[in-house]
């Protein structure tokens, strides 16, 4: 997440008012992977895709956390996609990446209770893995936890429902899609260039230096990635592992986008599935997961001030001032830099998936271990810290840099990044206060981060979820590690590093070679882990690290305790359980009232009308008279097709979820609505006789949940080559 700017705090105001580090031998990629043959193992797999699209009007996005950045319109729709794995001895696994920033606790407690509902036992907090692709143009409010709604104006019921049932239903379809004869699973990996940059060197490079001497970049390029098959070689789907934010779009913008991620997993889809295939509808699902991105930027121009130089390194300013460093590119706008990114990935993913000469085809037992924990109480072994000594984790607390947010998308009110300053600053420990004023012990726990925000002294309940899930499986020798949370480049490398240990010297098959992927913000959200060291920097990765400078060697250690278990066949306590808060929801920002047209108009009528001839690169505008779009959702449907008449016929081409349209809406009046649609005509498209259409819900009589569907459409226009 980009950091909860200072305007976070101001807007929880305005509510108030208003009512030593051992260093392992790192695991290398062994680019010499051999045939992939037949292993003589077989997995069966169903696949599912489901649209998770939220609010298209006035939800605060989720991730830049700036109060200003609501949606207002769609350029690709949101999707949740879930691969259900079964082995041989029909244990499963249940892997769903979804378009959304992360997932909140909330999200996957209630996606466990509705499936189990559904199944029994069969899905579990044990063996249902859940995780977000981080995009920060989505529709926020669907945590339980105040940190992550502020900006929303509290909990949006209508985002976290659409959130859960469409992860709830992509699940559902993968165990109906679940085949009666397995096939084989292909694993290829390799790096990827030219794709992501480091946002915090400095804090990188305060890591020890034979560590980094390890390691050829200061971020991790690996790819990793999964080719499904069923039986007699059918396609069914692919995963592909890489870390970059999700913050190609930047902070200006206010449509909803599944970003890079989302624009990889389009294209993957778009090529396997059959012809004429609208997005989210094919039997072929690829899903584009996170890994440890938690000082992975993708705009790779990198940092600049505005007149063009670059921004001061160690505190990311410019003339002192946080607020003109912004890292952009490699395109020169979000939408082009969105495209390159997400093409990038979509290219080396599909390299790599159709090169089965050199992939190693995974065998093996599915397995899992899952445990929760009380992250404020965990002693850390000595194994595990700087100082050789038994240390502690730490009640939740935010840092004076999480305020000045990130290269990605700067804060505010003149933070800025690398403030170690235990003194702060008096005006927001002031304001710090109102949540509540760190105790002198705290204030050594946290220490040398200077405490801004006290989130977990809170009370009745804290600002962030203290009691954590994290979960371990394996699929053959393909080793899964669910953080909750942003790991940094390092801190994935020294988990992985640490699970993988753990599971050799307990006796795990080490032929073939255990390989390990972090799945990053998965099951729930803690901000960020940083190394020991990078936390010492205080950058905004280290003042985002919750639960202090031995928050990374808690999770090594209770990793390893995981993988323990896992390589010797032994259970794990449960732990303690998650707050369920469902009834301690409250949401501020006001539902729509109702919705009204001009006199003489109706809904669906066209205000700007398309004109009478276009050609290849022209961009088609037509305006509506349109109803507010949180009155429905259009889940698994469209507000806008793109048709072609072919014999006398309309045939819908395109829709909301294409990257080639986008809709726009616009408040106008008191409770008027116009809705824009736009449609850049790619060289690939078909010359013919064509319109555009739209359609949407209104709601006519104030306070009344009634809504009444129109459509519209464009007078018919011709494409020409």
């Amino acid at each position: 997440m980009r950091g909860i700017s200072v305007c976070l705090v101001l807007a929880f105001l305005t509510l108030v008012c208003s009512f030593k580090i051992p260093i392992n031998n790192p695991f290398h990629v062994n680019y010499d992977q051999g045939k992939s043959g037949d292993s003589g193992y077989s997995y069966r797999v169903g696949t599912g895709i489901y649209d998770v699209t939220g609010p298209a009007a006035e939800e605060n996005m989720m991730g830049y956390a700036m109060p200003q950045q609501r949606t207002a319109g769609i350029h690709m729709r949101l999707r949740s996609r879930a691969f259900v794995f079964v082995d041989q001895n029909d244990n499963r696994l249940v892997y769903v990446s979804s378009d959304i920033c992360m997932t909140f606790q909330s999200v996957k407690m209630e996606v466990i209770a509705k499936l189990q509902e559904l199944f029994g036992d069969l899905y579990s907090h044990e063996n249902v893995m859940l995780s977000g692709t981080h995009t920060h143009s989505g529709p926020g409010g669907f945590s339980w936890y105040a940190l992550y709604d502020i900006t929303s104006l509290g909990f949006s019921e209508g985002n976290f429902n659409v959130i859960v049932n469409g992860i709830v239903q992509a699940i559902v379809m993968a165990h109906k899609n679940v085949p009666d004869v397995g096939g084989q699973i292909l694993m290829t990996r390799d790096t990827l260039n030219s794709t992501s940059i480091n946002r915090s060197p400095t804090a990188y490079l305060n890591n020890p230096a034979e560590e980094r001497a390890q390691y050829l970049w200061d971020v991790d390029r690996n790819i990793t990635v999964l080719r499904i098959e069923g039986q007699n070689q059918q396609e069914l789907g692919a995963i592909a592992w890489f870390s970059v934010h999700g913050t190609s779009m930047n902070n200006t913008n206010h449509l909803i986008s599944s970003d890079n991620k989302g624009y990889a997993a389009y294209l993957f889809e778009k090529y396997k599935n059959p012809a004429g295939t609208l997005p989210g509808m094919g039997p072929f699902v690829a899903a584009f997961g996170q890994s440890n991105e938690g000082d992975v930027s993708p705009n790779t121009k990198g940092p600049h001030c505005p007149d063009g130089s670059p921004c001061e390194p160690y505190y990311s300013t410019c003339n002192g001032k946080n607020e003109g460093c912004i890292a952009s590119g490699p395109g020169e706008n979000m939408f082009e830099s969105t495209q390159i990114i997400g093409n990038n990935q979509f290219q080396k993913a599909l390299g790599l998936y159709e090169d089965t000469d050199n992939a190693v085809s995974l065998s093996g037992p599915i397995q899992f271990r899952h445990t929760f924990l009380n992250m404020t109480d965990i002693t850390v072994n000595g194994n595990f810290t700087i100082s050789g000594q038994n240390e502690q984790t730490c009640r939740a607390a935010m840092g004076y840099s999480f305020a000045a947010g990130t290269i990605d998308g700067p804060g505010a009110f003149n933070f800025s990044q690398g403030d170690n300053r235990t003194s702060g600053n008096w005006f927001w420990n002031w304001v710090g206060s109102f949540i509540a004023k760190p105790t002198p012990e705290q204030i050594a726990c946290q220490s040398p981060k200077p405490i801004l925000l006290d989130v977990g002294l809170h009370e009745p309940y804290p600002w962030t979820p203290d009691v954590i899930p994290i979960q371990l499986a394996t699929i053959g020798q393909l080793v899964l590690i669910a953080v909750p949370g942003e790991f940094t480049t390092m801190s994935g490398r020294r988990v992985r590093n640490t699970v993988l240990q753990a599971l050799k010297n307990s006796g795990f098959p080490q032929e073939p070679e255990p390989y390990a992927v972090v799945i990053g913000l998965a099951n729930t959200y803690t901000g960020y882990i940083t190394t020991e060291q990078e936390y010492d920097t205080q950058r905004y990765e280290g003042a985002s690290t919750i639960f202090g400078p031995h928050t990374l060697g808690a999770y090594q250690q209770e990793f390893e305790k995981l993988a323990i278990a896992l390589a010797t066949g032994q259970a794990v306590p449960p732990g303690p359980t998650p707050r369920n808060l469902t009834t301690e929801q409250k949401s501020f920002l006001p539902p729509v009232i109702f919705d009204s047209h001009p006199i003489g108009k109706a809904f669906g009528d066209v205000i700007q009308d398309a004109t009478n001839t276009y050609t290849i690169n022209d961009t088609v505008i037509v305006s509506f008279v349109g109803a507010n779009p949180r009155n429905n959702y259009m889940t698994q449907s469209s507000f806008l097709t793109v048709d072609i008449q072919e014999n006398g016929n309309w045939q819908t081409v395109l829709v909301d979820g294409d990257w080639d349209t986008r809709m726009y809406w616009q408040s106008k009046d008191i409770a008027e609505s116009v809705i824009t649609i736009e449609w850049n005509i790619s060289p690939d498209v078909v010359p013919g006789s064509y319109r555009i259409t739209h359609s949407g819900y209104a709601k006519e009589i104030p306070f009344v949940d009634k809504y009444t569907f129109y459509t519209g459409a464009s007078s018919t226009f011709t494409v020409t080559n």
